[in-house]
């Protein structure tokens, strides 16, 4: 801290005074213990280990692929590697078109997920079937599974994926443990 600031600034030597019978008022204990809730520590903990699935069928999965390279480095929010089991993962990504041949297996990979788990819906297709106004395409994944964040469009461009896994770590922070 930077020196005149309001608090008083304590070096090594002083914290081991502070248990020899120094002064123990609240000035000195500031520096040096630090208080919070538990629900914020394990959403703090969750938001920064995300591990996520990917669910890439189309050509969205190009964007995510960038998303994940060394440029955007996802690694820095805490959601660089992917896992390739949906057992280990509590984020899935569904990158792309959903048809209704695979939403019985979107649905069974979310299922395998473990809880909490947090859903991310990438491009237009996979949030409202995209351009493909027919009979095969589902019309967004969330008429398969529930959606926790929306990226929009054609392909989306990775600085609004990296957007998103901000406002999904949020949503993650703020959420209540459900044991506390």
């Amino acid at each position: 801290m930077a020196k005149g600031g309001p608090r008083m600034e304590v070096n090594p030597r002083q914290m081991v005074q502070l248990g020899a019978g120094a002064d123990t008022g609240p000035e000195s204990l500031e520096n040096t213990v630090w208080t919070t809730r538990l629900d914020a520590v394990i959403g703090w903990a969750r938001k920064f280990s995300l591990f996520q699935y990917p669910f890439v069928t189309a050509c969205c999965g190009m964007e995510f692929m960038a998303v994940s390279g060394n440029h955007y480095d996802t690694d820095r929010f805490g959601a660089a590697l992917p896992r390739f089991s949906p057992r280990q993962a509590d984020m899935l990504m569904v990158v792309g078109t959903i048809v209704h041949k695979q939403a019985p297996i979107l649905r069974t990979v979310y299922d395998q997920m473990c809880e909490p788990k947090w859903v991310v819906a990438v491009g237009a297709c996979a949030v409202s079937g995209g351009f493909y106004q027919n009979y095969t395409s589902v019309a967004g994944c969330d008429k398969v599974i529930p959606v926790d964040v929306y990226i929009p469009g054609c392909p989306p461009r990775p600085e609004t994926i990296l957007d998103a896994l901000i406002k999904l770590q949020e949503k993650i922070q703020d959420e209540r443990h459900p044991l506390l």
